[in-house]
């Protein structure tokens, strides 16, 4: 009888291991396209493959809790765009010409991806109460522009020696993480061709 007993018992526990064997496999399949994306750009380097860009350990940078907002002071988050390439660009609210060309680079780079162009976003993190050219922001309506913390945004952002991030152009990958800085007045096809080759070696976003 005890055995008996015992039986239906063990082909629960053997029921419940298989599940999670099932469970395991199935979060293996979607896990999958971002862990070849990964190896393939920070274990697998091949011989001829160079980066423009300056890759940064996406388990080390991961949006900041920071209390952004809209240009019209709505409560708005940068992580709220996760799920897509996000290109970020970060400064002062008064923008002038090194500030213009940064916007317009992004635009063009976003529009070279072609049937990928819809994969990128572009944001501007705002980082002081300046007031926004009432020209820009008609010029860039689809560039999402929050205001952020400067604090934050400077801890977060690395930026090469001598420089700052406002500088700068990053490129945060789809579950919210830093993965690429660009140059200081960087090569415009360079960079299309590096945001091209992470489009191409990524399934995700």
């Amino acid at each position: 009888m005890q055995e008996q007993a015992a039986d239906p018992a063990k082909a629960q526990e053997r029921k419940r291991n298989i599940g999670r064997w099932k469970l395991f496999a199935v979060l293996m399949v979607c896990a999958a396209p971002l862990i070849l994306s990964y190896l393939t750009y920070y274990v697998i380097k091949p011989g001829g493959r160079t980066n423009y860009g300056t890759l940064i350990d996406p388990r080390t940078r991961p949006i900041p809790a920071m209390a952004s907002t809209t240009l019209d002071g709505r409560p708005a988050r940068l992580e709220d765009h996760a799920g897509k390439w996000i290109m970020l660009k970060v400064g002062s609210g008064e923008c002038l010409e090194a500030c213009q060309k940064q916007l317009f680079s992004m635009r063009q780079w976003r529009l070279m991806q072609g049937k990928n162009m819809d994969r990128v976003e572009r944001v501007w993190l705002v980082t002081d109460d300046k007031p926004l050219d009432t020209m820009t922001i008609r010029q860039y309506d689809e560039m999402h522009m929050l205001r952020a913390p400067q604090d934050v945004v400077s801890k977060w952002l690395p930026a090469e020696k001598g420089t700052q991030p406002a500088d700068h152009i990053y490129l945060i990958d789809p579950l919210g993480n830093l993965m690429m800085r660009f140059p200081a007045d960087p090569d415009p096809r360079k960079v299309y061709k590096d945001i091209a080759k992470l489009l191409k070696a990524s399934a995700i976003g």
